[in-house]
């Protein structure tokens, strides 16, 4: 089990992006599940980032939506750090 930890940005943007798109919230829910338990399980696509978010990593809620964190091993912490559309957390 991994613990989750959000940034203050990410509690910021988690509201906004829960107001905005309440029908994402069970898919939400289930990837922040699935993260807690394994965030290396291949239903993430975890992957990592370059250019100005180099050393973090994002994991998709659905096609079009991402959450940026960063996997800390040692640890067994997750950070997360931004969630939102492609645009929004990679722009």
């Amino acid at each position: 089990m991994y613990a989750l930890k959000q940034t203050p940005y990410f509690a910021r943007a988690f509201k906004r992006f829960a107001k905005r798109h309440p029908e994402l919230r069970d898919a939400t829910r289930t990837t922040l599940n699935t993260l807690r338990e394994n965030p290396f399980a291949p239903s993430l696509r975890l992957h990592p980032l370059t250019g100005r978010l180099e050393g973090k990593q994002a994991v998709s809620v659905n096609y079009a939506y991402r959450i940026v964190l960063c996997v800390e091993i040692a640890g067994h912490e997750v950070v997360l750090h931004n969630i939102g559309s492609h645009d929004e957390v990679y722009g």
